[in-house]
């Protein structure tokens, strides 16, 4: 599993390449808000993506790594081994919001666009790597990257002295690096809160899992939250660590993530993503019991022309 010990030597290792992330809060809807979008990169993803790249030995670096994104971990993974000196490639969706790649072929890194979706890209990258000697680093089935995106949950609990005061966490999930973090890392403590993911009705992966214990059926469509977008790999450990951690996974729709956007910008002049959007969605759509929460609002980087469509009438 995920020890805790883990993620505070993870905290520890990344202290100096992220920022620590604002909290604040909204008292018409009881809910904090952990803004990641703040974060090195716009995006949670740098916490796991540096902490994997820290922990690499001396060869695994020489050689260079290896990634498969739809944006924010490739970015994550190209800044830290740019600070490294390690050549990085990136391999994503030809659909990547172009904000996205831009930004990672500005930090250094080469980005491989792989027609289809995000199965697709993660084949052709685990495939390129093996046949060149790199070092894969997935965006979720990782112990090193769970742990570097535990660090959030430390954060928030030095934030608040306790958890006392949360009562439901809303994580959004798509592979489960981030709730499996959240959730190694408050686990075993008294005043834990219901741990909950959220994800959009376009990719219901995790959501099906949980349910069921299989992916079979789903049918993946086109979705705003598309960094959330994919089967998790049937193999990966996350799989494990969500029906040990997670409480339950609500499903949001595109238009109810949409107007999480609107809000998020009208409210709190906070531009945010599609996925990160998901567990705002949620509270605002009346899904989560009337108590105090907190989501993290995972990263912001959201395609301007998509951003700007959807507040047009804000």
């Amino acid at each position: 599993m995920i020890p805790l010990e883990w993620i505070e030597e993870a905290e520890q290792r990344i202290k100096n390449l992220i920022v620590k992330t604002s909290v604040i809060y909204d008292p018409n809807l009881d809910l904090y808000l952990k803004l990641e979008s703040h974060q090195k990169t716009g995006s949670f993803k740098l916490r796991g993506a540096s902490n994997k790249v820290l922990s690499l030995t001396d060869w695994e670096m020489a050689g260079g790594v290896v990634t498969c994104s739809a944006g924010n971990h490739g970015q994550g993974v190209a800044l830290a081994s740019k600070l490294c000196g390690i050549q990085c490639t990136v391999f994503a969706p030809v659909h990547a919001a172009q904000v996205k790649i831009t930004a990672i072929e500005q930090l250094g890194a080469k980005v491989m666009l792989i027609k289809g979706g995000y199965v697709e890209a993660e084949k052709a990258a685990i495939q390129y790597s093996s046949e060149n000697k790199k070092t894969f680093i997935s965006p979720y089935n990782d112990r090193q990257v769970i742990a570097g995106q535990g660090t959030i949950a430390l954060e928030i609990i030095d934030d608040f002295g306790s958890l006392e005061k949360i009562k439901t966490l809303l994580v959004p999930t798509g592979g489960g690096g981030l709730i499996c973090g959240i959730g190694a890392a408050i686990d075993e403590r008294s005043d834990r809160p219901r741990l909950i993911g959220v994800q959009s009705e376009a990719s219901a992966f995790a959501y099906q899992l949980l349910l069921t214990g299989s992916q079979a059926g789903v049918v993946e469509q086109d979705s705003i939250a598309e960094g959330l977008a994919g089967e998790i790999d049937h193999e990966s450990i996350t799989i494990p660590l969500m029906k040990k951690f997670v409480d339950e996974i609500v499903l949001v729709s595109e238009e109810e993530i949409r107007a999480a956007i609107r809000y998020a910008w009208k409210k709190y002049g906070e531009i945010i993503e599609g996925s990160a959007a998901v567990g705002l969605a949620a509270r605002l759509a009346g899904k989560i019991p009337s108590l105090p929460a907190l989501t993290v609002i995972t990263g912001g980087n959201i395609q301007p022309e998509l951003f700007n469509s959807i507040i047009k009438d804000v």
